[in-house]
């Protein structure tokens, strides 16, 4: 036994609850030699009991990793299993449960609310169409469009009417004076 394991080993008693420090120290003054002669047998005994038993564990170690190789576990594998353990304790805890009911009240309160704001902007943009006003803007872009794109069947949606008229005024635009001196 070297010296840095004489020093983990205390030799003194220790006080049980209620016993005095000092009433400790002065017994062990008081050992005779057969007494100290018996706890240092019984102190070899345990510390080479602890060394067997350290002994006895290593080789357990060893024979577990063998084991693990053997079927291989590695590291990593070690890692997510305990990774999903731990979040499975973490879900079985009453706090996740409340926080995540309280969050799916909250999304299905939020899915709700953006339901009806989408029901309301609907209804708000029937009305506009259904308005005089955009009745009146609509007749007078099926006149334009009928005074420019000529006899072509009435209907179509909002964007082909943009896009005839836009088509039809570019095509009746004259050049520029400087388009026509580089074309000549």
């Amino acid at each position: 036994m070297d010296r840095s394991e004489q020093g983990l080993l205390r030799t003194d008693p220790v006080p049980e609850e209620g016993e005095d420090v000092a009433a400790t120290m002065g017994a062990t003054e008081t050992l005779t030699e057969e007494e100290r002669e018996e706890l240092r047998r019984e102190l070899a005994k345990v510390e080479e009991e602890i060394q067997t038993l350290s002994q006895v564990l290593a080789a357990k170690e060893k024979h577990l990793a063998e084991i693990k190789r053997k079927l291989g576990i590695n590291s990593l594998q070690e890692l997510k299993q305990n990774i999903a353990k731990g979040w499975q304790d973490v879900t079985a805890t009453s706090a996740y449960k409340k926080t995540s009911e309280t969050l799916s009240q909250a999304g299905q309160k939020a899915s709700a609310a953006f339901s009806s704001v989408g029901s309301v902007i609907t209804k708000k943009l029937e009305d506009v169409k259904n308005s005089p006003t955009f009745k009146s803007f609509e007749e007078k872009v099926e006149n334009l469009k009928s005074k420019v794109g000529g006899n072509k069947p009435a209907g179509g949606d909002f964007g082909e009417v943009l896009n005839s008229t836009a088509s039809a005024s570019a095509t009746t635009t004259e050049p520029l004076p400087e388009q026509t001196q580089e074309s000549l």
